[in-house]
């Protein structure tokens, strides 16, 4: 990875995004896996999600060096005041353009606020993580990890929740008995 750190980190970011889109698609237990979901989610984590993250962490680690108590917490909160509204916005909007939909900003509004928010409960310490443990090369990839169960919830969110946690858990927990959703 060190070689290639771009080309890895922003790939293998992407194959887990999209991978989290074919995780919520086997829970949901659908007849069949829609392919073009899948297609759309990973061209809007390759092109936006791996690499507006390759390059944040490395603009962050600049503007912030180190791994002390004020300079983890001075990237934490610029990641989930900025970067978190932002990936969240480009991915209900990316794939709802992607999908061709009239209004690609319906989900955005209907959903948005409660991803965020969502988000505020697993985003800040898997970042507390990323920041202190992990090495720059490595922080894109070790964020695609986490991705991939943040792209299952998101893409549940986007085709049949509302953005929160209990619907989700809801779901997860009994997904037969929720056949209402579809």
């Amino acid at each position: 990875m060190p070689r290639f750190p771009w080309l890895a980190n922003v790939t293998l970011y992407g194959c887990l995004f999209a991978g989290g889109d074919l995780a919520h698609q086997l829970i949901a237990q659908k007849e069949r896996i829609d392919w073009s979901h899948t297609r759309n989610v990973a061209i809007v984590a390759i092109s936006f999600h791996g690499n507006f993250n390759y390059f944040w962490l490395r603009a962050l680690e600049r503007r912030f060096p180190g791994k002390s108590v004020g300079m983890v917490f001075r990237k934490l909160l610029l990641d989930q005041s900025f970067a978190s509204p932002l990936a969240t916005s480009v991915f209900y909007t990316g794939v709802s353009f992607l999908e061709d939909k009239e209004d690609v900003f319906e989900d955005w509004r209907e959903k948005f606020f409660n991803t965020w928010k969502t988000g505020l409960m697993y985003w800040p310490f898997m970042q507390f993580l990323n920041f202190v443990l992990m090495p720059l090369y490595m922080r894109t990839a070790f964020m695609g990890c986490c991705a991939f169960l943040w792209a299952t919830f998101l893409c549940f969110s986007r085709q049949s929740g509302d953005g929160t946690a209990a619907v989700a858990l809801a779901f997860v927990l009994d997904p037969l008995n929720n056949d209402f959703f579809f």
